[in-house]
């Protein structure tokens, strides 16, 4: 396939995603850009958090995780379910009383002013971080594949993906996010199957006997309670799942602005019960991508591991139609990711940093939120080109909970004490409270193996957690 073909599809990719934000973005307001106007149908919204739940993060690395890990990365998927549930009947009925529009607000009504401002701004540090993790994931792999033969460098493919970005969501916001969500979804979806259609051919497999070949394959080992000091540990994975989906869905802005726009709370339930069962199932799909390709590169000698092996099978070994189906797909899953990333960034920068909402009149609240827009694009495209020299060779995807777990920790810890009990709290101490946690996590996880020879992986978050509770309750006081 050859770069101009590559060049053309993204390019035609790309135009129906300005097309959709042309339709979508009829009004220009505040209440658009940051909750669609509560008019979003609960299945739109269901539908189209797939992709952006997955993200090229798991386009990528949840396949090349199974050569090292198996499967057990659905002991993490399952522990998703509980989470999720503690969501739709614990979070979602909270922001849909408080009617927020960010959910870290209700840190302010609970504890006051600077718990709120530590929320978001530990949101905020997360929110940028991961996105950029997921982003520079794809420009790296659209690098490796077409740019580099074309003499385009890493900054620039990093650049003009954050502006593809920034111009089909700079009007509309959350609204525009939620209709392109569904385009990439079903496109991610179908790359999906495709490609497992093509190498189960390849491997001599059909429809009959294709799911049979993966239940006795030695790599599809889902569950592990041998050793609870290993990371791979079942109840240690599945704990950490459910927290993982309470912090980085429940507690976060970006996940949950798409809820909010549904017009009813029991429109947003509906909408996490469904994207709840969809998403198992489609993680376990990727799984099995990833099992089929790793015997696929076995089977022929091929070199390609962990983040590589599907961007070098598709590229050199699964021919043009593999190829074009990953390009889609992988663009589909990152878009999808990131462009609600960018606006949910926007929204918390607005609301809970700059207060326009409580500064400014409306039209000038609108040229505030504009400029921030521009600006979170900027840092966006800097921390990504910073990456290339920081990330070396592990799987994205485990950076990616592993840094999650130090940064939601402390709102992990804010909530579950704003929710489960009534004290109240020296609002001035909540910083310092959100910075020691995650560094006593760090030293304590780092030094646990040479101690007592445990590994807490992804279980750091609730390490985390734990300790942001302690510190809080040693600042509470007493009620007057």
């Amino acid at each position: 396939m050859t770069a101009t073909k590559i060049i053309l599809l993204i390019v035609s990719y790309f135009g129906v995603l300005i097309l959709i934000s042309y339709f979508t973005s009829k009004k220009k307001d505040n209440d658009t850009f940051f909750k669609a106007n509560k008019k979003a149908p609960w299945y739109v919204v269901a539908f189209g958090m797939i992709g952006a739940s997955l993200s090229g993060v798991t386009f990528i690395s949840v396949p090349g995780w199974v050569e090292a890990s198996q499967f057990s990365y659905m002991q993490v998927v399952l522990g998703y379910i509980v989470g999720y549930l503690v969501i739709g009947t614990v979070l979602l009925p909270l922001y849909y009383k408080l009617n927020l529009t960010s959910i870290y607000t209700y840190l302010e009504e609970r504890f006051g002013v600077n718990s709120y401002k530590t929320g978001a701004s530990f949101f905020l540090i997360s929110r940028i971080v991961i996105a950029s993790f997921r982003l520079y994931l794809v420009a790296n792999v659209l690098q490796i594949i077409i740019f580099n033969d074309i003499g385009i460098q890493f900054w620039q493919t990093v650049t003009i993906t954050v502006l593809l970005i920034w111009l089909y969501t700079f009007r509309s916001g959350i609204k525009t996010v939620i209709w392109t969500d569904i385009f990439q979804t079903l496109f991610m979806l179908i790359a999906l199957g495709v490609t497992i259609y093509i190498v189960s051919d390849e491997l001599g497999l059909n429809s009959e006997n294709l799911l049979g070949f993966i239940l006795d394959n030695d790599l599809s080992k889902t569950f592990f309670f041998d050793d609870y000091k290993l990371g791979n540990y079942f109840w240690k994975q599945f704990i950490s799942g459910a927290f993982i989906a309470i912090v980085m869905t429940g507690l976060d802005q970006d996940n949950m602005q798409k809820n909010l726009t549904c017009k009813s709370l029991k429109d947003a339930q509906k909408n996490m019960f469904w994207f709840t069962i969809v998403l198992t199932i489609v993680n376990f799909v990727f799984l099995s991508l990833g099992l089929l390709l790793t015997v696929y590169a076995q089977k022929h000698g091929i070199d390609a591991h962990k983040d590589d092996l599907f961007p070098i099978l598709a590229k050199n070994h699964l021919g043009i139609g593999v190829l074009s189906f990953f390009i889609i797909g992988l663009i589909a899953a990152a878009y999808s990711s990131a462009d609600s990333a960018l606006t949910s960034l926007t929204t918390s920068f607005s609301i809970d940093i700059f207060d326009i909402e409580k500064k400014y009149n409306p039209t000038k609240q609108i040229a505030i939120r504009k400029n921030i827009h521009i600006a979170i694009s900027i840092v966006l495209i800097l921390v990504i080109i910073s990456f290339k020299y920081l990330i070396k060779d592990e799987s994205i995807i485990s950076k990616l909970f592993v840094f999650a777990g130090y940064t939601y920790g402390p709102l992990l810890g804010l909530y579950t004490f704003g929710l489960f009990t009534k004290l109240k709290i020296k609002d001035k101490f909540v910083p310092i409270v959100a910075i020691l946690s995650p560094i006593l996590s760090y030293f304590i996880s780092i030094n646990s193996i040479k101690w007592f020879g445990f590994d807490f992986g992804f279980f750091v978050l609730i390490l985390n957690g734990f300790l942001s509770f302690l510190g809080l309750i040693l600042i509470s006081r007493k009620q007057n």
